[in-house]
């Protein structure tokens, strides 16, 4: 049997772009990813001042992360969104591109602004949990 996660959606709460919770059924494996950070293969921050390019380059070394797991974003069941900064247009932009980025998947997030993060001229970071179907069978 293929057990998928579920979100779930409230029609008794605010209408919003993600689930207001994910379901992991029982038996499957639980993934808890470390923050996805935009640097890049020579462990660089590129994209200085750009938090649309870093918040996507988040979501590309989550997706590698994820592949390393046998699941991708579609497995997801919960992310939280860290965005270095005081302006909340600057935590939109961060989140627009990564929703953009997971498409019909709109998964449970938290986003959070921050006053740094801990590379150099990181903006954003990414936290995932993500569930996948149980290796031992």
């Amino acid at each position: 049997m293929n057990k998928k996660i579920s979100l779930i959606h409230s029609n008794n709460l605010a209408s919003v772009d993600y689930a207001y919770a994910g379901r992991i059924p029982s038996g499957m494996d639980i993934l808890f990813l470390a923050g996805s950070c935009p640097i890049n293969r020579d462990g660089e921050v590129p994209h200085l001042n750009d938090y649309e390019l870093q918040a996507k380059l988040c979501v590309e070394n989550l997706k590698e992360a994820l592949k390393d797991c046998g699941a991708n974003l579609e497995d997801v069941v919960y992310t939280r969104v860290i965005v270095a900064s005081q302006n909340q247009a600057d935590l939109v932009t961060a989140w627009d591109a990564i929703r953009k980025e997971f498409g019909n998947h709109d998964v449970p997030s938290t986003l959070s602004g921050v006053t740094v993060l801990g590379y150099a001229n990181q903006l954003v970071e990414i936290e995932a949990v993500a569930a996948v179907e149980n290796s031992k069978k």
